[in-house]
């Protein structure tokens, strides 16, 4: 009997494996994966975008606050914005006053508005004269509390 022939006469060949799959296109699955993946980045990136926006109007609404004439209008301007700001996250926080307001706007961490120059938050918009050095002091940690509060950080 001649090789490759078996017994009825068929020829067997070697057993042939197809060829693997391309890669591309993918399977119409890969197809839902990426498009999930693409929607999730660009909800994640507008939510990121919608953030910076507001962060930066909190900023320019902070600033032109900060940047009235050297007085007490300043002072109280300022005081007017952080009081707002507390009722984002509590609204009866715009009504406390004295210790308990700065202890509020010292919060659990800060120690900011317990010093002097948080005092001036008390009576500062009532002074006729206001020390420029005590508002400088008080401008940077009063508009990062302003910021926080804005974004929704309790105390």
């Amino acid at each position: 009997m001649p090789a490759g022939m078996a017994s009825g006469g068929l020829v067997l060949r070697d057993v042939h494996v197809p060829a693997a799959p391309s890669w591309w296109p993918p399977a119409p699955g890969w197809w839902l994966v990426f498009a999930l993946v693409a929607l999730a980045l660009a909800v994640g990136l507008a939510f990121a975008w919608r953030h910076r926006r507001r962060r930066r109007s909190w900023e320019r609404l902070f600033d032109a606050a900060a940047n009235l004439p050297p007085s007490g209008e300043r002072v109280a301007a300022v005081s007017e914005l952080l009081r707002r700001a507390a009722r984002k996250c509590d609204p009866a926080a715009d009504k406390l006053d004295g210790e308990a307001w700065l202890r509020f706007l010292d919060g659990r961490k800060r120690g900011d508005f317990s010093g002097e120059a948080g005092r001036l938050l008390l009576d500062g918009a009532y002074r006729r004269d206001v020390d420029e050095a005590d508002v400088a002091r008080l401008l940077p940690p009063a508009r990062a509390r302003f910021l926080e509060l804005m974004a929704g950080k309790k105390p």
